[in-house]
């Protein structure tokens, strides 16, 4: 099939790397622009345009699609299906009416839950069992199209967002593989999103990341998992900030934000329960092992996690 893909992040890539795999007829990549990142604030491509570029294949990357010279230009392309995985942008009617098979896009998420542009971390940080991906229709709305096939995955209780993520790419591949060919066998149903079941997604913010130690230690545990890698959750100690990137859940109880010094490392107690501490980071330092920390930075007995 002649097909357009849409994608910015490594999320997208297996889903191209799919469409390659496939001899699909692949005619143009719309990604995001480039960005600067680091220090030096040099331009980087996005993770699709560099393989895209590697494949030979044309780029694009509009500030927006919703211009009359978008619309023509993607018109002019004459594609059989739009294929979206974690673009970054909504389509526009006029654009989602173009394609003659539609617009297909890959969710990381088992819709209606988590509608957004953050739901591997949510659905982490909400503390779910289970997660997955999701190739449906689009339509005009946030992840309100129609529904076409599903794959779940279990999540590990201390899994991150970060590995999970890893997980749901090559899933999200796989399944989009799988919704092609049924299209192209004129098998392919699909299934409305039932609206009272879905929820939100958003963006996240690093107004997430401060601990509340008096918060439940398996929320607060769900929450440095959810936010690793970005933007990860911090607390501060002896007027320093200290990026928490994993954790374990105790039972023993005591003051929030009291710290006791254990041989595995930091333990912290919080609302209910307390947290291990197992991998953190200090301002402008490396990661390290709870242990490795404590080498380095000896806590007093009875010293407690600080506010902002």
């Amino acid at each position: 099939m002649r097909t357009i893909f849409m994608g910015t992040p490594d999320f997208a890539v297996p889903s191209l790397q799919k469409l390659l795999e496939r001899n699909d007829e692949v005619c143009a990549v719309f990604t995001q622009p480039d960005k600067p990142k680091g220090r030096g604030h040099k331009l980087q491509a996005p993770p699709v345009k560099v393989l895209a570029l590697e494949h030979g294949l044309p780029v694009f990357q509009p500030d927006t699609l919703r211009t009359e010279e978008a619309e023509k230009h993607i018109r002019e392309l004459a594609p059989d299906v739009i294929v979206v995985a974690a673009y970054g942008k909504l389509l526009p009617k006029a654009v989602l009416e173009i394609p003659k098979f539609g617009c297909i896009n890959v969710h990381g998420s088992l819709l209606p839950k988590y509608r957004g542009a953050a739901p591997i971390q949510w659905a982490v940080i909400h503390g779910e069992q289970t997660a997955g991906v999701t190739t449906m229709y689009m339509a005009e709305g946030m992840d309100t199209g129609d529904m076409l096939l599903k794959a779940e995955t279990p999540v590990g209780p201390e899994e991150t967002a970060g590995e999970l993520f890893d997980r749901l790419k090559l899933l999200g591949a796989e399944l989009l593989g799988d919704t092609l060919e049924q299209l192209e066998q004129g098998s392919l149903r699909r299934t409305p999103q039932n609206e009272a079941e879905a929820t939100r997604a958003p963006m996240l913010s690093k107004e997430l990341s401060q601990i509340d130690w008096t918060r439940p230690a398996q929320t607060l545990h769900d929450l440095i998992r959810g936010l690793n890698p970005w933007p990860a959750a911090f607390t501060m100690l002896e007027g320093k900030r200290l990026k928490l990137l994993s954790s374990r859940v105790r039972e023993e109880q005591g003051e929030p934000g009291r710290l006791k010094v254990q041989d595995e490392g930091l333990l912290v107690f919080c609302g209910e329960g307390a947290l291990l501490l197992t991998e953190l980071q200090t301002e402008n330092g490396k990661r390290m092992s709870g242990k490795e920390y404590l080498l380095g930075h000896p806590v007093k007995e009875g010293a407690r996690m600080e506010s902002v």
